[in-house]
């Protein structure tokens, strides 16, 4: 039976490692996967999704307003595909993650969604909560932060290393921008007392 996966966490945690071992597995068993990520994600190359332990792979892209009920019916009619991989999830408008909720209970595909949970200043994305309210399953993609306990969260710095509490909620960057903490070091660091 088909399911809508979420599986979440902060930067850093290797989420997009998770994705690509999940679909070379599948790959191994001579199955076919669908991958996808976020159109303006370009770190790694258009169309790629990329780990920051060297491997990745092509993909193809969503952008905002594009109907991806229509994208996975077109590419079910393209041949057989075992698993839709989706990449940057947080980035989903919540209409879309209703369309990827149709598309796995109306045509019976799996769909694996991989993203952050939380932006920088705590709040949930939009692709996020609506996944959080749809998915059948749910996965915690664990990391640590620097004192050892689970990171929840996460902060953006600046060019000096100085942590940002305003700005626009998207802004791609790595490791040189984002850095991910537990809730107790988040809210030193942005000044929560």
């Amino acid at each position: 039976m088909a399911k809508l996966y979420f599986n979440y966490s902060t930067m850093n945690a290797g989420k997009s490692t998770v994705l690509l071992q999940a679909a070379h597995n599948y790959v191994e068993r001579g199955m076919v996967p669908y991958l996808l990520t976020a159109q303006f994600d370009n770190r790694a190359g258009e169309g790629r999704i990329a780990s920051r332990i060297g491997i990745g792979q092509k993909a193809d892209t969503f952008g905002p307003g594009e109907d991806l009920l229509a994208k996975v019916k077109a590419r079910l009619a393209d041949g057989p595909c075992a698993c839709i991989f989706i990449d940057e999830a947080q980035f989903l408008e919540a209409e879309q993650v209703w369309q990827l909720a149709r598309a796995v209970d109306d045509l019976g595909v799996p769909i694996m969604c991989y993203g952050l949970r939380v932006d920088f200043q705590g709040k949930l994305f939009p692709g996020s909560a609506a996944l959080l309210a749809l998915a059948d399953e749910m996965r915690e993609v664990r990391t640590i932060c620097h004192c050892g306990k689970k990171a929840t969260m996460v902060v953006r710095q600046d060019a000096e290393g100085h942590v940002m509490r305003a700005g626009a909620q998207v802004q791609i960057g790595g490791n040189e921008t984002y850095v991910s903490l537990c809730r107790r070091h988040w809210r030193a660091a942005v000044g929560d007392s």
